[in-house]
């Protein structure tokens, strides 16, 4: 009969292998959607309502928002939380697309939610992988021919200038 196998750990004190922290705040890529992909963002409300609620948040919530892009029915933002005391992701993602929605139902004339309830997000992990995401986005108002060059897009804009320290 084969002798039973000894572990070299006993189960009660292995570990998972150790994750180091970021040394640095993330850089997030985010694309949120409207419900229903309705055609509400390419305006002066909405963008009005968003750029207030974003230029607010690096105080409010501990959120800088740099570049961003509104499309009519999504919008593309990067976004790096404070080094200490910023909300959680998903408590920051849920709240300005609460409070961007009652907003905007009252400005544009649409029932609520204005948002999809997931919104994509990217951890960025460079400088170039920034650019390389911010050079795609740009060129969305050009593809889907809304304007014939970028630059002539009204609804984007940056709040912060964002990098990786």
């Amino acid at each position: 009969m084969p002798s039973p196998r000894i572990l070299a750990h006993p189960l009660s004190v292995m570990r998972l292998p150790h994750v180091t922290p970021l040394a640095h705040p993330p850089l997030y890529f985010f694309t949120a959607c409207t419900a229903n992909r309705r055609p509400l963002l390419a305006n002066a409300e909405a963008f009005g309502v968003l750029l207030n609620l974003w230029t607010t948040s690096a105080e409010r919530d501990g959120w800088f928002v740099g570049r961003f892009m509104l499309m009519p029915d999504h919008v593309h933002l990067f976004a790096q939380p404070a080094t200490h005391g910023a909300r959680l992701r998903e408590a920051w993602l849920k709240m300005w697309k609460s409070v961007s929605s009652r907003q905007l139902a009252v400005h544009l004339g649409f029932p609520p939610p204005l948002w999809q309830p997931d919104t994509f997000d990217h951890l960025l992990r460079s400088a170039e992988s920034y650019t390389a995401k911010w050079d795609y986005v740009r060129a969305n108002p050009v593809r889907a021919a809304l304007v014939p060059h970028s630059d002539t897009w009204p609804w984007q804009g940056e709040v912060h200038r964002l990098a990786f320290r």
